[in-house]
C-alpha cells in the first residue's frame, strides 16, 4: 500500500480508515421491500432514506456503490478501509429476519473483499437481538468468511451490553479472538432529542460513554481477556471521564465488586477511533489510552464525516512521523492482522 499523499508529505505509510459504512445494494433492497422495522423512503436525489427513532441515514452513492466508493478512497489517499453497515443495524428486526439480514450483509462483504482485496476488509453485522443466532453468526464471520470481528451497537432495543444475556456471544469472541467494535446507537431516552438532531450528535456518544463504563464496572474485558474493543467516536465522553469512574471504583463498593483493577486499567486496553475531529479531543485520547491505541476513522460517507478532516485531524496533532503511522495506518494493520499488501496475514 502506498498511502502517499501531499497531506503528510514524505512518509508512505497506510492508511487504514477503521470507521466508515456501507450499506450493501442487497440488504437495502431487502428493507425497502419489507416487511420490517424501517422505513424507506427516497429523497430529491433518489437517494434511499432509512428512517429509525430520533434519526435518519441517507443512503449515498459511496454507502452503495463500491466501485465508485473504491475510486474516492484511492483519490483521498487511504489504502483500506474497514466496511460495517451502520444505524439503524439488523436487532430492530424480529429475530429471524435480523439473522436473514445478518446473513446478507455479511456475504455481501465477504465478496467485495475478495474482489478488492487490497482496499477493503470489514467487521461483520450481528442480530444482535438473538444471542445464540449472533455467537453463531461470529464464528461463521470469522471462520468461514475470514472476517476479523464484528461490530456492536452501544444497546440492543434498549438492553445494556453489559447484560449477562450478551455473555454467550462474549464467550465465543473471546475464544475466537476477535475485535469488537462498538457503534452507537438509539440511546433510551432517545424522545429527548428529535429536535436538532440531538440524538446523532449528543445522545450517540453519550450511549457509547454510557456502554463502555458499564461493561468495565460489570466486569466483561476482565472475564473475556481476549477481545480486543474498540469505541466509536474517541469513546464518546470516556478519556474525559476516566478519572471520576477511577474515583467511583474508590469510593463506592459496588463499582469494585466485579473489577480488580482501577476502571482507567481496563479502558486504557481498548482502542478509539478519531471520528472527532477536534484536536484537542484528539489530543486527550492519545494521552490517555497511548498512542498505540488511536485508530484513524472518517465516518463516511455520512453527512457528519470526512476523509479530508480525517486527515487534517491526525496531521494537526503534530506528532512525530512514527506516531502519526500508527494512528493512520499501523495500529489498525496489527489489531485486523492485515498484511502490508493490505490483506488479512
Amino acid at each position: 500500500m502506498c498511502g502517499c499523499d501531499d497531506r503528510l508529505p514524505g512518509m508512505p505509510v497506510p492508511v487504514i480508515d477503521f470507521h466508515n459504512h456501507c450499506y450493501p445494494p442487497s440488504y437495502l433492497e431487502a428493507v425497502t421491500r419489507g416487511p420490517g422495522a424501517v422505513e424507506v423512503t427516497e429523497d430529491l436525489e433518489g437517494n434511499p432514506v432509512l428512517h429509525y427513532p430520533g434519526d435518519s441515514n441517507i443512503a449515498v452513492r459511496g454507502h452503495r456503490d463500491i466501485a465508485y466508493r473504491q475510486e474516492v478512497i484511492e483519490q483521498e489517499g487511504v489504502d483500506l478501509q474497514v466496511l460495517t453497515l451502520t444505524t439503524p443495524g439488523t436487532h430492530v428486526e424480529e429475530p429471524a429476519r435480523a439473522a436473514a439480514l445478518a446473513r446478507l450483509v455479511n456475504d455481501t462483504f465477504h465478496n467485495i473483499i475478495r474482489a478488492r482485496p487490497s482496499r477493503f476488509t470489514a467487521l461483520a453485522t450481528l442480530p444482535l437481538n438473538d444471542v445464540p443466532a449472533s455467537a453463531a453468526e461470529l464464528e461463521r464471520a470469522v471462520r468461514e468468511l475470514n472476517l476479523p470481528g464484528a461490530m456492536l451497537f452501544s444497546n440492543v432495543n434498549g438492553a445494556a451490553l453489559a447484560d449477562q444475556a450478551f455473555w454467550p456471544l462474549y464467550e465465543k469472541a473471546n475464544e475466537l479472538r476477535t475485535v469488537l467494535h462498538i457503534h452507537p446507537t438509539s440511546p433510551v431516552g432517545v424522545e429527548a432529542m428529535k429536535e436538532y438532531w440531538l440524538m446523532p450528535l449528543v445522545g450517540f456518544p453519550m450511549d457509547t460513554t454510557l456502554a463502555a463504563a458499564h461493561l468495565v464496572f460489570a466486569g466483561v474485558p476482565e472475564r473475556f481477556p481476549n477481545i480486543s474493543w474498540v469505541l466509536s467516536h474517541l469513546g464518546g465522553a470516556i478519556p474525559y471521564l476516566a478519572e471520576r469512574l477511577d474515583r467511583g471504583y474508590e469510593a463506592f463498593a459496588e463499582c469494585r465488586a466485579r473489577i480488580s483493577l482501577r476502571p482507567s486499567e481496563y479502558l486504557k486496553r481498548f482502542y478509539y477511533d478519531t471520528v472527532n475531529f477536534d484536536h484537542a479531543a484528539l489530543r486527550l485520547a492519545v494521552a490517555f489510552a497511548g498512542v498505540d491505541h488511536v485508530l484513524a476513522g472518517s465516518d463516511y460517507p455520512h453527512q457528519i464525516g470526512s476523509i479530508e478532516r480525517m486527515f487534517a485531524s491526525i496531521r494537526g496533532l503534530d506528532l512525530p512521523a512514527s506516531d502519526t503511522a500508527k494512528i493512520l495506518g499501523g495500529n489498525a494493520a496489527r489489531l485486523l492482522g492485515v498484511t502490508e499488501s493490505g490483506t488479512p496475514s
